[in-house]
């Protein structure tokens, strides 16, 4: 009889912590971040170029691309030190490892992720010619 009261008792108590992360995880909060991809006058440019993320930190970036030409979000590195929850464009939604997001004119996207590694990864467009012409930036991950 005590067996069954302790087995139902530890049920219990697992239940509650279940449902107490889960309030937990749906209650972080998501910042947003929108990144353009060149502007529309057709300059090579990330609009901004610097961006700065805490570790352990939920985000979204928006990304869209009001330029006349296709452009990349390029972070390989930057990727590699994030968990990537979901990338959202036109009604398609893209789970997994994710290195490059192309946006052609007037496209949006947005990634979903938590940086994990602290440090400074490169970000370019790795269209030929465009790094070089000056679309370029950074992305910071800081400590939590």
């Amino acid at each position: 009889m005590k067996q069954k009261i302790l087995g139902l008792f530890l049920t219990v108590l697992l239940l509650f912590s279940l449902f107490n992360v889960s309030d937990t995880l749906a209650a972080t909060e998501t910042t947003e971040i929108n990144v353009s991809l060149g502007n529309k006058a057709g300059e090579l440019v990330f609009e901004p170029n610097h961006l700065e993320l805490v570790a352990g930190k939920k985000y979204k970036i928006k990304l869209d691309n009001p330029s006349p030409t296709k452009h990349y979000f390029t972070s390989k590195d930057f990727a590699d030190a994030s968990w990537s929850q979901k990338v959202e464009a036109a009604k398609v939604e893209v789970k997994g490892a994710i290195h490059e997001l192309e946006l052609k004119p007037s496209a949006e996207a947005e990634w979903v992720l938590v940086p994990m590694k602290p440090g400074t990864y490169e970000l370019h467009c790795s269209i030929s010619g465009h790094a070089e012409a000056g679309m370029v930036g950074d992305i910071v991950i800081l400590s939590e």
